[in-house]
């Protein structure tokens, strides 16, 4: 009987890995992800690349003057980073449906806001479009069997977003306002440490025990820079006292307290009352 039994629970374990099991097989439209930096700014296309296998596509598989998934299975998702004029049309930074509309001179090349169809949207939304490229078709020399986006002509702040397949090649030029963001950089760190990098250093090194002078001086250029920040001036109190200057660490708490009083912010005032008190004792 025992035996019986494990022989039935054999059999059953088996029939169920069977059916759990899953065939694995090359899609016929593989996933393809192209990634790009122009300027400063990352772009990156997600799309299934179809194949000719020798059927006609444009005008045939892909009508002309109808509406592209732009590859295969779901719709094309481009995504940028920054903003980008994308021909020539201003585009806000994230992830857009990449469709197009191919004929048989030129292809009008679109933006979708919603990048989550299977294909193309069951009921399209012209407001929904966010920008359109008219892009001419150029005519290649040989067919290209696999469908592919690329990028090409690229610069510090620009590219094109190239489209081909069969023996047709289409590109949508992008820009990136790069000099008004390198611009930015350089001033930041040409103009040295800002209030915040001060405080953040003065912070660790009160937490951490280190080099309390040197702490103190950073502290006291965040407050210079910042003396509406009623945080860092009482760091700087708290620094000042650490440091024996209980005079100096009344003086800035007060001004911190005032500071806080003015934002509205009870909280720092206790702490800062709290901290008079307490020097004033040790005085």
């Amino acid at each position: 009987m025992k035996k019986l039994l494990l022989a039935t629970a054999m059999v059953a374990f088996m029939f169920a890995e069977q059916a759990n099991a899953q065939i694995k097989t090359p899609q016929p439209s593989p996933e393809s992800t192209v990634m790009q930096k122009v300027g400063l700014a990352d772009v990156s296309v997600t799309y299934s690349r179809p194949s000719m296998k020798g059927r006609a596509i444009f005008g045939d598989l892909v009508p002309f003057d109808k509406m592209w998934r732009t590859g295969a299975n779901a719709s094309t998702d481009i995504e940028f980073t920054e903003a980008v004029e994308f021909g020539g049309t201003k585009v806000e930074a994230g992830k857009y449906a990449l469709y197009s509309v191919p004929g048989k001179k030129e292809w009008q090349v679109m933006l979708y806001s919603e990048a989550d169809h299977w294909g193309t949207p069951r009921d399209f939304d012209e407001s929904k479009v966010v920008a359109m490229a008219t892009v001419p078709v150029y005519e290649m020399p040989m067919d290209i069997e696999t469908f592919e986006i690329g990028f090409q002509n690229i610069t510090n702040s620009s590219a094109d977003v190239y489209l081909i397949w069969e023996n047709s090649f289409v590109a949508v030029p992008i820009s990136v306002d790069t000099q008004t963001a390198v611009q930015a950089s350089i001033d930041k760190v040409m103009g040295g440490p800002s209030a915040n990098d001060y405080y953040a250093a003065a912070n660790f090194y009160f937490d951490e025990g280190i080099d309390m002078e040197k702490a103190q001086t950073w502290a006291a250029k965040a407050v210079e820079m910042r003396p509406e920040a009623f945080w860092m001036s009482r760091k700087l109190a708290e620094i000042q006292a650490e440091n024996g200057d209980l005079k100096a660490a009344i003086k800035t708490a007060k001004m911190s307290m005032e500071a806080a009083e003015k934002a509205g912010n009870g909280q720092y005032v206790k702490f800062n009352e709290a901290n008079i008190a307490k020097w004033k004792k040790m005085k």
